[in-house]
């Protein structure tokens, strides 16, 4: 069986394990600030700050910009359910709005609709790694008639004066608009590292912040090293420091910081993370779109446009002309082949805990894009063979049962 998607484990990796393993420091320490400030200067942030899940990030920059009860936050019908989640876990009320026919991101014209005095919060979601319209959407929440409806309830959001643009980045670390990386596009960036990820910590994520000059870079990122660590003022790190045990607790925070186990694991993928993984994964997606592009019922996602490039992080092939049945059993076939592939995502509106807010049929085009999607195989080890074996199992299951 071609699995769908292992992590890139090499030699590095693994000597950097056992060489924090032997170090006697395994939770948060020298090895995570590494990494995020690596992750920092790789992406363009203004500062970022590691945390246990891409979950718990998006979770904590709502909860600092008070989002809560009464308040809107506006996100993808089309999106893995840890996007909406968070929102509920606040509070707040998710807005779902319909996506664009080509990329599957959110639909700025559908968000523009949903604005209202309640919003507080836009999450964008790129999918698959391909960077949401940033330009149009830091443009929209700036425009006069869109700030003038912006009620502000607490001094962070005084101070932002408007939105907050919140972007789950969970696909798209190295993907690219204008010239810039993701995680410096929008006010705040969150990226998952989890282990199906492009780059991986096993388990994480990280918070990339860009917000504007009214904020203090350093300011923000001591907030949430103290706010993630149950509102301690000093972490383990800093308590190492000659006498320096005594620490308060400034507010009733959480526990999400990342440790220098996982910190590790992605210290040795990411100083050859553009020029090996990237690379690997642009060869797959172009053989895959040269073999499928001359196949009447293959739609090719949308990968790299004017401005705009992925992360290569997902293959979601859709196919013209099919039921959502049909789909199925197209992957059942592909899977009898031999060949792992998914589906990414079972739209919000269709799971039990969403349907009771939301009917699908409102959201034609994230239905549409579900019912004829298969996301095939993307990963550093995939060899040429089993590439073409994957492409293989793809034709001939799209022929057996259409």
């Amino acid at each position: 069986m071609i699995p769908f998607s292992p992590p890139h484990i090499g030699e590095s990796t693994l000597s950097l394990i056992k060489e924090t393993l032997e170090s006697g420091w395994i939770t948060t320490g020298p090895k995570t600030k590494l990494l995020e400030q690596k992750v920092a200067a790789y992406c363009g942030s203004k500062t970022t700050y590691c945390v246990n899940s891409a979950t718990a990030g998006l979770e904590l920059v709502l909860r600092w910009f008070g989002v809560g009860p009464g308040d809107e936050v506006i996100l993808p019908a089309y999106t893995y359910c840890a996007t909406a989640n968070v929102v509920e876990h606040c509070g707040a009320t998710p807005v779902l709005v319909d996506i664009d026919p080509k990329t599957f991101n959110i639909s700025v014209s559908e968000v523009e609709k949903a604005i209202n005095s309640r919003t507080k919060v836009i999450m964008p979601v790129d999918f698959a790694g391909f960077p949401c319209d940033y330009n149009a959407l830091n443009s929209l929440v700036k425009r006069a008639e869109v700030k003038s409806q912006f009620s502000a309830a607490t001094e962070i959001q005084e101070k932002l004066g408007r939105i907050l643009i919140l972007s789950d980045a969970a696909h798209s670390f190295g993907g690219k608009l204008g010239g810039k990386l993701c995680g410096s596009l929008t006010d705040i960036s969150v990226f998952s590292f989890h282990a199906v990820k492009n780059f991986t910590t096993a388990e994480g994520g990280a918070i990339a912040f860009n917000l504007p000059e009214e904020f203090n870079p350093q300011e923000v990122y001591q907030y949430f090293n103290t706010f993630a660590l149950h509102g301690q003022n000093k972490d383990a790190l800093a308590k190492t420091q000659k006498g320096n045990w005594r620490y308060d607790v400034l507010m009733p925070g959480y526990k999400c910081n990342m440790t220098d186990l996982l910190a590790c694991i992605g210290l040795a993928q990411i100083d050859h993370y553009e020029s090996e993984d990237l690379a690997k994964r642009k060869e797959i997606f172009s053989y895959y779109t040269q073999s499928l592009v001359g196949c009447s019922w293959a739609e090719i996602p949308t990968f790299k446009e004017q401005e705009r490039e992925s992360s290569y992080h997902l293959y979601p092939l859709r196919l013209k002309g099919v039921s959502e049945e049909t789909r199925d059993r197209i992957i059942q076939s592909i899977f009898d082949k031999d060949v792992a592939v998914n589906v990414h995502f079972i739209p919000l509106p269709m799971l039990s805990y969403y349907k009771k807010a939301f009917d699908i049929i409102d959201f034609p085009v994230a239905y549409d894009s579900y019912s004829r999607e298969i996301s095939l195989p993307v990963y550093y080890n995939l060899t040429p063979d089993q590439q073409s074996k994957v492409i293989q199992a793809v034709i001939d299951s799209v022929e057996e049962n259409i």
